[in-house]
This record gives structure tokens, sequence and C-alpha cells, in this order.
């Protein structure tokens, strides 16, 4: 048996390998390395396969986040709303502008912004809504949106870890995560179900003086060289990797799938562990199961770990620490137990192997050896 890896970078290589080394090996010849064609044909071609009305590629998904905070002017005094459950990158691109970072807990179930409490945490500074979508589930936009427009607050989507994913408004209408607010963000990080050889991401926008300003942040905060209309960054998707996303993203729905079938065995394989939870599929939305994440009752998680490591199986824990819980985030005054679901989901949950190129055999000795486990 091929070892088990948390994501199979080597395995999906090798796969590809005629498709990706041609890619590279154009680029090689041309020595166009920075803004050479591949990135523009990879932006329209995803923007094709997302329905959004533009793309911008960035560095990486922090970029994009940081670059979708600066067009929409947020500053310092300014307040933006997110969760803190998260990857810190959602939180501190809100510090870095000199903003404050406002949270809202978390559903258990799935693990998204808890809507029922957004309202009452926006105040007359509150500038933007970030909610993320977490582990490649949607968080329930429709509601958010509402409330939003209501209080004439921008919506920026963390759709790091959700691109692909689906959303069902309650009309019938289907739109991908990243496309249904002001500006989408997703990143290409190389363990993302779209991700390159490197550093890389992209913003979403369907408003023509949004997707200008972003181009130009992302550019020094030039429209035109050596003209600087805004401050900005040096945040560019380099060639090279515009190429090997190209290939990819011919290939983005069968990942999905292989990853939808890998959650479909972990689901019916461990369906009877006792302290088990499984992950919960929200009726308005697909999974497309960046992470399959589990919850372990009666502080197991961490013993559990161990046993499965002693058998060679890899874990991870996204994420054991909650952002208002942070060193860097103590000047906030948040305490503990301010946000109880994100607390305990942090002491409790634990994200199983999840990749394109897993085996039955593979998934077979996970699944059996967890539910052998005498903890």
């Amino acid at each position: 048996m091929i070892s088990i890896q948390m994501v199979d970078l080597k395995q999906q290589y090798l796969r590809l390998k005629p498709e990706i080394d041609a890619a590279v090996q154009h680029v090689l010849d041309s020595t166009a390395f920075i803004q050479g064609a591949p990135v523009y044909e990879f932006e329209e071609q995803l923007a094709q396969y997302t329905g959004s009305k533009y793309v911008i590629s960035c560095g990486n998904g922090t970029d994009a986040l940081l670059a979708a905070l600066m067009a929409i002017g947020v500053g310092a005094g300014d307040e933006v709303i997110t969760v803190p459950f998260t990857f810190v990158a959602t939180v501190e691109t809100i510090a870095f502008l000199g903003a404050k970072p406002v949270f809202v807990d978390v559903c258990a179930d799935h693990f998204n912004m808890d809507v029922s409490q957004l309202e009452k945490a926006i105040t007359p500074k509150t500038k933007a809504i970030i909610p993320v979508h977490l582990y490649g589930q949607s968080a329930d936009i429709e509601p958010i949106l509402n409330i939003a427009n209501k209080h004439n607050i921008s919506i920026i989507e963390d759709a790091c870890q959700a691109l692909g994913t689906v959303y069902t408004f309650s009309d019938g209408t289907k739109k991908k995560a990243g496309t249904m607010g002001s500006i989408g963000c997703t990143s290409f990080f190389p363990s993302k179900n779209l991700g390159c050889y490197g550093d890389g991401g992209a913003l979403m926008t369907d408003n023509d003086a949004l997707a200008e300003k972003l181009r130009a942040i992302c550019r020094h905060g030039s429209k035109e060289r050596y003209h600087h209309q805004y401050i900005g960054l040096n945040s560019r998707l380099d060639t090279l990797q515009a190429a090997i996303l190209q290939v990819k993203l011919q290939h983005l729905d069968e990942f999905i799938a292989a990853r939808q079938r890998t959650a479909d065995f972990y689901t019916t394989a461990l369906s009877e562990v006792k302290g088990l939870h499984l992950p919960q599929n929200a009726h308005y939305s697909t999974h497309t199961y960046h992470q399959f994440t589990i919850k372990l009752d009666d502080n197991r998680r961490d013993t559990i770990r161990k046993y499965l490591s002693d058998k060679q199986i890899p874990t991870a824990v996204y994420y054991p620490i909650p952002a208002h819980l942070q060193a860097a985030y103590q000047y906030l005054n948040y305490h503990e137990g301010d946000f109880p679901v994100s607390e305990q989901l942090c002491k409790e949950v634990l994200s199983l192997p999840i990749h394109t190129e897993m085996t039955c055999e593979q998934l077979q000795f996970i699944t059996e050896t967890f539910v052998n486990c005498p903890l």
C-alpha cells in the first residue's frame, strides 16, 4: 500500500505529468514568467467556470482578502465582522488595515457563521462582513446577504476552501461560492482542491469598478505603468503557476467528485462509531470536501490522533485555537467563553486524509483502524 498522506500531491502530479510538464515547458520556452498569456487565459477560464464576470489573479489567498478589503475602503476605525473559527488570514488582513475584527460564533453542525447572531454584531462602524465557507461547504449566504443589504454593508466571501461549491438560494437559483457577495476570494495553495505548485490566489466580482480597482491594487495600485492611483500591493500570479492551474482547472470537477467519493466511504464506514460526529451537509450547499472533518466527544481527540499516528495514519486539527484567543488578538479584549461553539470545536475537530488519489485499500485501512480503536 502506498503510504497515506493528508494530501498526496506527488501521485496527482504523476497522473497529470504529461499535461503539466508540457504546460511548464511552454512557459520556459516563452520566458514570459510574469504576466504571460497563461495568466490572463486562466483568469478567463476560471471566470467561465465560476460564473463570475471578472477574475483577478493575485499572489495568494491572503493577498486576495487584503486587496478585497482595500478595494472597498476598509481602514482605521472600521469594523469587519467574521468568525473566530477560521484560518488566521481571514482575521489578520482586517487587523493589518487598522480595522477591528468583530466576531460572530459558528454553528456546531456546519462549522460556518451562525447567522442568527449576525445582526446584533452590526454597528454604525461595520464596513464589511466576511463569511467563511469552511472545509468546502458554503456558509448560509442568502440570509447574510439580506442582512448586509438591509444595512448597506459589503460582503467579502472567504471561499479559499470552497472553490467549486454550489449554493442554492430559496428560489432555486444556484451560484458558486465566491460569486455571491461584492467580492469573492480564493486560494490556490497546493493542498487546495484547485492547487498550484507554489502560492497563488484570485478575486472574483461582477462589479466593473471593483474589478478595475482590484486589478490595480494587485499591481502596485497602478492602472497604467508608473502611474499609481491607489496604495497597492505587489501581488501577482506568476505565469508558471497559471499554466499549471490551467491544466488542473480542466480536472477540477473530477477532483471534487473523487473527494466526495472518499467522503461517502468515510461516512458509511464510520457511521456506527460511538462518540464520533460526521460532517453534516447543509441542504443549501454542496460539499467539495477540502477537508473531511469529524468531531470526537469526551476529550478523546488527541488520544485517538496519537493512536492513528502510531498506525501511520496522518490527521490534522483545523484549528486548535480560535482567533479571539490567539495571542496576537488579545488587544481586542475577547475572553474564553465569548464564543463557546468555536472554542469547543477547537477541542473536538479532527480532519482525516482526503485527496484525489486515495485508494480503496487506504480507505479500508484507515476506517478499519478507526473502528477497531480501543480508546
